[in-house]
């Protein structure tokens, strides 16, 4: 009988008030997407559509068919709902305006 051999990851999703962390232990040489699946985020959280979230181990940008890792750090990236470059514009406009005098680079 031959044994199964598993790695175990942790699964991350996180929201503005709380990361919801998932340890999962699935088959050597399954992909990202398997570790997700085998989590329980995707039927906790509605929102959460792999077709349209990113996801990232440790920080990094990675696809959902890779190979998941001993110990990887599997993370589901939210959606951005403003582009960070107009919110620094609109921040910038408004400063303007309050104080009158531009601010100078140093």
């Amino acid at each position: 009988m031959a044994i199964e051999r598993t790695i175990k990851v942790r699964v991350v999703y996180a929201l503005p008030a709380r990361q919801y962390v998932e340890e999962v232990s699935v088959p050597v040489g399954s992909t990202v997407r398997d570790a997700i699946e085998a989590s329980t985020l995707l039927h906790r959280f509605s929102d959460i559509d792999l077709a349209r979230n990113r996801v990232g181990v440790y920080s990094r940008l990675i696809e959902l068919d890779a190979i998941a890792g001993d110990g990887d750090r599997i993370e589901i990236y939210r959606s951005l709902i403003a582009d960070p470059k107009d919110v620094r514009r609109q921040r910038a406009k408004a400063g303007v305006k309050r104080s009158g005098v531009k601010k100078s680079r140093r």
